[in-house]
């Protein structure tokens, strides 16, 4: 591991979007207005705040973008409600990037690719499916199935409905619940992977709740996915993000070291705990 990773570096947050009512995006450059360093697809890094504690979150924004790093964040204790709490221009420590990514270069390429998530887990694909629509000749079609309790959860939607529909892919939405002023389709994440029967020849990528991706995986093998054609992610198991503090640790796995980004091959023989 290279040491400028171990070092908390002073960075600032130069713009803050609000996504949902409970998730913004904060956009973050080193002190001299810069990227604060390059990054794969799926890997993560500590935020922290001196005297409140520190986080360990995804990366959303591609590596293809070059003047900065993004975060989409959900308030849910005390440093993410801090940081929603914030403004631009604030300060906070950041080091990273911690786990393995997604291969994005070796085995998805060529590939037709199927995005699969629920609520914020959407926040750790949206790196890989905006690398993989900057490099768009290296993959196949390009699929999004997303879903959340309600139109005003759904993260990124303005993106989604501006730029990822009007791009070279399908991007199929859901929400839990019929509501007022949402024509489209109602029901829950795993259901709609069945009721659009897509083809098992395709790699699969999944993130969200638990629960959301222990049924969607039924759900794929039950349409002929495999194991090794289906990845997820684990980065809410990581702590340190160095391997120090065994938090992370499943099996002979460390989440931090060995991952996050696991195919369910993988994980196939890890004890069932994760």
């Amino acid at each position: 591991m290279n040491k400028e990773e171990l070092i908390p570096r002073v960075c600032v947050v130069k713009a803050i979007r609000q996504e949902t009512s409970d998730v913004k995006t904060f956009m973050v450059v080193d002190q001299d207005g810069k990227k604060p360093f390059e990054h794969i697809p799926g890997q993560c890094a500590m935020l922290s705040i001196p005297g409140l504690g520190e986080s360990m979150i995804s990366i959303t924004s591609s590596p293809t973008l070059e003047d900065h790093l993004e975060f989409s964040i959900k308030k849910v204790g005390v440093v993410t409600s801090f940081l929603h709490a914030i403004e631009p221009g604030q300060e906070i420590l950041l080091r990273g990037p911690y786990g393995n990514g997604f291969p994005v270069d070796t085995k998805f390429k060529g590939k037709d690719l199927l995005f699969i998530a629920g609520g914020i887990g959407v926040a750790p694909l949206h790196s890989v499916i905006n690398y993989c629509r900057a490099h768009r000749s290296d993959y196949g079609k390009l699929t999004v199935i997303y879903g959340s309790r309600t139109k005003e959860d759904l993260v990124d939607l303005q993106e989604m409905q501006e730029e990822w529909m009007k791009d070279d892919m399908d991007v199929y939405l859901t929400i839990d619940r019929e509501e007022e002023g949402w024509d489209g389709h109602v029901g829950f994440v795993p259901n709609y992977v069945t009721e659009l029967n897509l083809p098992p020849t395709m790699t699969a990528i999944i993130c969200g709740p638990p629960i959301m991706i222990h049924f969607t995986l039924g759900n794929l093998k039950s349409l002929g996915f495999q194991d090794n054609q289906v990845f997820t992610t684990l980065e809410m198991r990581m702590k340190c993000g160095i391997g120090k503090c065994g938090r992370c640790n499943v099996g002979d796995k460390y989440v931090c070291k060995d991952g996050p980004v696991f195919s369910f091959d993988e994980l196939s023989e890890l004890p069932d705990e994760y």
